[in-house]
């Protein structure tokens, strides 16, 4: 056994894997580096989602000629000068690991200058060697420009995913740095157009809000909890705001962003009953611990930590979500403020003994039949009667002008009598002579009023007799017995048929909403929509963008609802698709995608209503591929047989 010590530069590399796995971890280190240089302003600059260039400029306090060299040097730090310093870490990074990592996998150019010097330098690194050092003009601070990541280490680079999902986890690292800090500065371009233009924020709410958007800000509440444990403050969502999948949700310590499974527990513990299955709501939790308590050198990147009294936490942060929101009262509750109400007495006995109450007696004619007299009432009837003088009208009752006589033909083209007997049940006979063009035009108009119904007729009357049982299920006469259909299950399966052809033909159809439909996403998932543009025109969806964290839904595959409720929360359920890594085959991908969009779409369909509805969703249930079971095998049909049912009586 041949025993050797690896190579720096081969060393370099090694850790590199663990400190840099994608351009977002780059921009990462580089903008916690400027922050704690004490910058209040920081740019970011990328290009080709980090691969062609990352750079990252901050007004901190800079660095000499000799500590810009020094600095790329493994465990080369400013944050440690005893093991004593290990317990209390307050900083972003300390181990010195970042920036010979990112030299020993990419070509690194570094400008700096301090305050007290009247030139800066300029400092070249590749595949962790020191290139060249040189006198330069530049303000004071730091820029760091990395270029061609991943140029030594081809298999590195072959791995990175498209430009949308890097671009997307280098937002998402942008994003975590700047909710710690609302009183810096940062600035994210990509490909020479501005993403985020952040300015010091007055609170830590007008930055959520300049991060993420109003709608996420006006939808929080404060919590606050101050303990010997820790200190707990930031903002959590309302129930009713709550969304399917992980997103908006940011724990700190100490101002360092973290994760914790252990602690979303509490979270979603202290929204029980609150909100349903399946939906999370959104939460910005700061704590403050004491740094002795707290181990953030577990992990290369520092996003898990573990806790001395992780248990005690626990429950600090569960008491203090509870009482935040019975405060604002998201429960449901009695209103008891009777002030202003009025008041209603409340009778005993002796007032109803003292005061009898008499039950009105309604008037009516035994006698009367609405069959007599062509449905008019008898003259004699109590309710012509009440046309009487003593009513308050007229001696000689209502006058209506000169009298028509009862011989004379009304305008319907004969009299009364005869234009009753002038129908036949079906088809109205054409009554008086030939001056009488009324009655013409009318029977006529009948007539082709009749002929509407018979054009129609055939489409609209379903062949058999179809009936819908609470909107969830349609029941017809089958040969064998009784055919019951489950309505979203056979839209479901539908959809996954004209879904499937539409993924293999590329060919679709849209409906086109009438009103189109604007929907806050975010610029993260601005970039799933990008990467999967062509995916969504091809199954008929048309989305279009709308500047930097919004799309406009123009139009739905054929069977969505185009709705506007119901569009933004299919677009929440188009979210968690495109999330998915589909990395299997594509005829398995394709399935897969296909039968996530038909659940989806049957979720988000219409209702059917009426028996017509029924009948047309039958038809396009039976000309399916397999109308008995849906893609994940569930029942769509079932027949009950003659023979059940006779056993029910």
């Amino acid at each position: 056994m041949d025993i050797r010590i690896l190579p720096s530069n081969i060393a370099n590399m090694i850790a590199a894997g663990e400190v840099v796995q994608r351009p977002a971890s780059v921009v990462k280190e580089l903008m916690e580096n400027a922050v704690d240089a004490g910058a209040d302003q920081v740019t970011v600059v990328i290009q080709d989602a980090g691969r062609t260039l990352i750079q990252v400029i901050d007004n901190g306090c800079g660095m000499s000629p000799d500590q810009a060299v020094l600095c790329f040097e493994r465990h080369a730090t400013s944050k440690l000068h005893s093991a004593e310093d290990l317990q209390n870490i307050l900083t972003f990074g300390f181990r010195g690991e970042a920036l010979a990592s990112i030299a020993a996998v990419a070509e690194v150019t570094l400008k700096t200058r301090r305050e007290e010097d009247e030139v800066g330098c300029q400092v070249d690194f590749a595949d962790s060697q020191h290139l060249a050092t040189k006198e330069t003009a530049t303000p004071r601070g730091a820029n760091f420009s990395v270029r061609n990541l991943f140029y030594n280490v081809p298999a590195r680079r072959k791995f990175l995913k498209s430009d949308n999902v890097e671009f997307k986890h280098i937002v998402s690292e942008f994003t975590r740095v700047a909710l710690t800090r609302p009183d810096t500065g940062f600035t994210l371009t990509h490909n020479g157009k501005d993403i985020y233009v952040l300015r010091p924020a007055k609170s830590l709410k007008f930055r959520i809000q300049d991060v993420l958007g109003s709608h996420v800000a006006n939808d929080v509440v404060d919590i606050s909890a101050d303990t010997s444990v820790a200190s707990i403050s930031g903002f959590v969502g309302r129930p009713d705001a709550a969304k399917k999948g992980l997103g908006n949700q940011y724990l700190f310590v100490n101002g360092r962003f973290f994760k914790s499974p252990y602690l979303h527990k509490a979270v979603m513990k202290a929204y029980e009953n609150l909100i349903p299955d399946g939906v999370t709501p959104s939460y910005f939790i700061y704590m403050e611990v004491d740094p002795q308590t707290v181990d953030v050198n577990i992990h290369p990147t520092k996003t898990e930590i573990k806790f001395e009294n992780d248990s005690v936490l626990f429950q600090i942060l569960y008491a203090c979500i509870k009482e935040s929101l019975g405060k604002n009262s998201f429960g449901e509750s009695i209103d008891f403020d009777r002030e202003g109400v009025p008041e209603i007495p409340a009778f005993g006995k002796s007032f109803y003994e003292s005061h009898q109450v008499s039950e009105p007696q309604p008037g009516f004619d035994p006698t009367y039949n609405p069959f007599d007299n062509d449905g008019f009432a008898s003259v004699d009837s109590p309710f012509m009667n009440s046309f009487a003088p003593s009513s308050g009208l007229p001696e000689g009752g209502l006058d209506f002008g000169p009298s028509v006589p009862s011989a004379a033909p009304s305008v319907f083209g004969g009299d009364w009598a005869d234009a009753g007997a002038g129908f036949d049940g079906r088809r109205p006979v054409e009554t008086g002579g030939a001056g009488h063009s009324g009655g013409y035009g009318m029977s006529r108009f009948i007539e082709k009023r009749d002929d509407y119904g018979k054009l129609f007729e055939d489409r609209l009357t379903p062949s058999k007799t179809v009936l819908t049982l609470n909107g969830k299920y349609i029941v017809t006469a089958a040969g064998s017995g009784l055919m019951i259909v489950n309505i979203s299950r056979a839209m479901e399966r539908i959809l996954y048929d004209r879904f499937l052809d539409a993924m293999s033909r590329n060919e679709h159809v849209t409906q086109t909403a009438l009103f189109p439909v604007t929907v806050h996403v975010g610029v993260e998932n601005m970039c799933l929509f990008s990467e999967h543009a062509a995916l969504l025109e091809s199954l008929g969806f048309d989305i279009a963008p709308f500047g930097t964290d919004t799309i406009v839904v123009n139009g739905v595959p054929e069977g969505y609802s185009a709705e506007a409720g119901k569009v933004q929360s299919m677009v929440s359920d188009l979210l968690l698709i495109l999330a998915d890594d589909h990395s299997s085959l594509p005829e398995m991908m394709t399935a897969n995608m296909a039968s996530r969009f038909a659940m989806l779409g049957a979720l988000k369909c219409d209702s059917v209503t009426n028996p017509v509805e029924a009948q047309r969703l039958i038809d396009k249930l039976l000309s399916c591929t397999n109308a008995e079971f849906t893609s994940n095998g569930r029942r769509i049909i079932t027949i009950i047989p003659v023979d059940e049912i006779d056993k029910r009586f």
